[in-house]
């Protein structure tokens, strides 16, 4: 079900609009991140920072840090929708990322991915199975390099707030900033560590209707990818900034 169809008139006449806004957002650039625009660059981020406001989430007005930004750039990846074909909620997504719209209005439905997969001209399954198995593992090999920048964000965070409490000469407006922008990118780790599970069983969901419907040894080599994702995805864990806010520096082992 797709986030329009659980969501009511209302919030379907929103979703309608902010699509108007920019249908075209969603390029993807190098290593999967977003591509530069104005849209991308500009217009989304502004538009979603007085969405943000509006709805009395935590938004920071602090400058991003090269490693924040990287972070948000290489987030982008998990954050959208695994294939080109799920056009609709490439644009969801993104409006989603940018914080335009509430993330509460993504898909959760696992079918998508293969129905896009099996949705286009295709020469022989064992097409199909490549592409699934290549998708997997072009997620997992993008985890470590997500994974050392998420790490340096914490760190920063935890500097960050030991320097605000000590200091006189931090304001308690900055020290707010500062809070916001840490839940800022504990949030989005989190939401990352979601989607490579939604990812997971995207794949899975997948994989299970190709063997059903065009069975093939190819299946191995997919299943094997989609395991390979699984345990890389583990690697995320404990990157939880909140905790550290307090206490002793965070060790995050290899």
């Amino acid at each position: 079900m797709s986030a329009t169809a659980r969501s009511g008139p209302g919030r379907a006449g929103c979703l309608a609009a902010a699509l108007a806004l920019g249908g075209c957002a969603a390029d993807t650039g190098d290593l999967g991140r977003a591509r530069p625009s104005i849209w991308n660059d500009n217009i989304y981020p502004t538009a979603g920072l007085l969405s943000g406001m509006v709805r009395g989430e935590q938004v920071s007005l602090f400058h991003l840090t090269d490693d924040e930004m990287e972070l948000r750039d290489r987030a982008w990846r998990y954050v959208m929708p695994a294939h080109e074909r799920i056009w609709f909620n490439r644009q969801v997504q993104e409006l989603a990322r940018t914080r335009i719209i509430p993330v509460s209005w993504q898909t959760t439905e696992p079918d998508e991915y293969g129905a896009a997969l099996t949705g286009g001209w295709f020469r022989s399954e064992h097409s199909l199975y490549t592409r699934l198995a290549e998708d997997a593992l072009a997620d997992a090999a993008l985890i470590a390099p997500f994974r050392k920048i998420a790490r340096r964000v914490v760190a920063a965070d935890w500097a960050r707030m030991q320097v605000a409490r000590r200091s006189p000469a931090v304001t308690p407006d900055a020290i707010q900033q500062a809070e916001a922008r840490i839940a800022e990118n504990e949030g989005l780790v989190a939401w990352v560590r979601e989607r490579i599970r939604y990812r997971i069983r995207s794949y899975r969901h997948a994989l299970d209707n190709l063997v059903v419907e065009l069975p093939s040894r190819d299946a191995v080599l997919a299943e094997r990818a989609i395991a390979q994702l699984e345990a890389d995805a583990r690697a995320l864990d404990g990157l939880i900034v909140q905790r550290y806010r307090t206490g002793p520096m965070p060790v995050l082992k290899d």
